[in-house]
C-alpha cells in the first residue's frame, strides 16, 4: 500500500529542477497500519497453533481411523461376492438331475465352500453391524467438543482483530465515513485534472488513422513521390525501354502460340524513388525512461524513421547508430 503513495521514480534531464511531490501523510499512515498488522500477526500465532493442535490434528487422526473401517467394509463386500458365487455353484449342482461321481465330489466341495464363505461373510458383517453404531456414537461425542473448541478459538481470533482495528488511531483515515465517500473526498478533482493533461491523450504510434488506408511508411513514400513531381528525374534511375519489334521474333512467337500458349511476360519493375531523409534537431536533453526509448542531447540532429503529424505523440528516429522512440515535443523539424 505504501507504494501507491510513493512518487514515480525516474531520472530527469535537469536534476536540479526535479521536485519530490509525494504524500508523506499517506505514507506515514500506511506504515502505521503495516506495523499494527504485523503486531497482530505475531499476537495471533499462539491462537492459530492452538487451532492446529486441538482441532486439525485430532480430526486428521479420526480420518485415519475411518480409513481402517472403510477397508473392513470393502473386505466384507468381497466376502459377500464370494458367498454369492459359491451359493450359485452349489445351486446348479443341486438342480442337476443325473449326477455322476464327479458331480457328487463337486457337490461335496461346493457345500464346504458355501459353509466357509458363509462363516467369513457373517464374521465381517456381524463385526460391522456391532461396531459401527458404537463408532458413530463415539464420533458424535468426539466432534461436538471439537466444534465447540473451534468456535471459541475462532471467536477469540476475531475478537482480537476487532479490538485492534477499532483501536486504530491514525488521523489520516476517517473511520466514521463510508468507504466510497471517504475515497471520493480524498480523491477530490484528481480525475478531472489528470484528464486535462496532454499526455493522457496520446495516440498509439505505428497504427493507421481512421479513414486512411495508408500506414506511416506508405504516407512517407507518397509524400516523397509528390515532392518529386516538380523535380527532374534522378539520373541514377535507369528505365529499361521495351525491346524493338522484329519480324523474325513476331513469326516465331506466332508459331509457338499455335502449338502451346506462351506464359505471360514478366511485369516490368517500377522505378523506385528514394524518399527524402527527414531530420529534426533536439531542443532539450532526453534520457530514455524505458526499453526502446532513444536518448539524445540538446542540439543533436536526429534522422526520422517514422512520425505522425501530431507533435504531442512519440516519433521514431535514429542518432549515432541508435534507434528508438522519443517525445516529438522535445525536437524541432529541420
Amino acid at each position: 500500500m505504501t507504494e501507491l503513495y510513493k512518487p514515480i521514480s525516474g531520472r530527469a534531464s535537469d536534476p536540479s529542477s526535479y521536485t519530490i511531490e509525494g504524500n508523506p501523510e499517506g505514507i506515514r499512515a500506511c506504515e502505521e497500519y503495516e506495523a499494527i498488522v504485523r503486531d497482530l500477526q505475531e499476537s495471533l500465532v499462539p491462537e492459530l497453533e492452538m487451532i492446529d493442535t486441538r482441532v486439525i490434528s485430532p480430526a486428521q487422526q479420526l480420518l485415519e481411523v475411518i480409513k481402517v473401517i472403510r477397508k473392513v467394509a470393502v473386505k466384507r463386500d468381497h466376502k459377500k461376492l464370494d458367498y454369492d458365487r459359491h451359493k450359485n455353484s452349489l445351486k446348479k449342482l443341486q438342480d442337476k438331475k443325473d449326477k455322476s461321481l464327479k458331480d457328487e465330489k463337486a457337490l461335496y466341495k461346493a457345500e464346504n465352500d458355501v459353509e466357509q464363505a458363509t462363516q467369513d461373510y457373517n464374521y465381517y458383517n456381524d463385526l460391522l453391524k456391532d461396531e459401527l453404531p458404537k463408532l458413530f456414537a463415539l464420533e458424535a461425542e468426539f466432534i461436538r467438543p471439537l466444534f465447540q473448541s473451534f468456535y471459541y478459538m475462532q471467536l477469540n481470533v476475531f475478537y482480537t482483530l476487532h479490538e485492534r482495528m477499532q483501536g486504530i488511531n491514525i488521523g489520516y483515515f476517517d473511520l466514521n465515513l463510508d468507504i466510497e465517500e471517504a475515497f471520493e473526498n480524498k480523491r477530490g478533482d484528481v480525475k478531472e485534472r489528470a484528464e486535462e493533461l496532454s499526455i493522457v491523450h496520446f495516440k498509439a504510434t505505428g497504427g493507421r488513422k481512421p479513414g486512411s488506408k495508408l500506414g506511416p511508411k506508405d504516407k512517407l513514400a507518397q509524400e516523397g513521390k509528390s515532392g518529386y513531381a516538380s523535380r527532374q528525374r534522378d539520373p541514377d534511375v535507369v528505365e529499361n525501354p521495351p525491346p524493338p519489334y522484329s519480324a523474325t521474333a513476331g513469326s516465331s512467337f506466332t508459331a509457338a502460340a499455335k502449338s502451346k500458349p506462351a506464359p505471360p511476360p514478366p511485369k516490368p519493375k517500377p522505378a523506385r524513388f528514394s524518399a527524402p531523409v527527414e531530420t529534426v534537431t533536439a531542443l532539450y536533453d532526453y534520457e530514455a525512461q524505458a526499453h526502446g526509448d532513444l536518448s539524445f542531447s540538446a542540439g543533436d540532429v536526429i534522422e526520422i524513421t517514422q512520425r505522425t503529424d501530431n507533435q504531442n505523440e512519440w516519433w521514431s528516429g535514429r542518432v549515432d547508430g541508435r534507434e528508438g522512440q522519443f517525445p516529438a515535443n522535445y525536437v524541432q523539424l529541420n
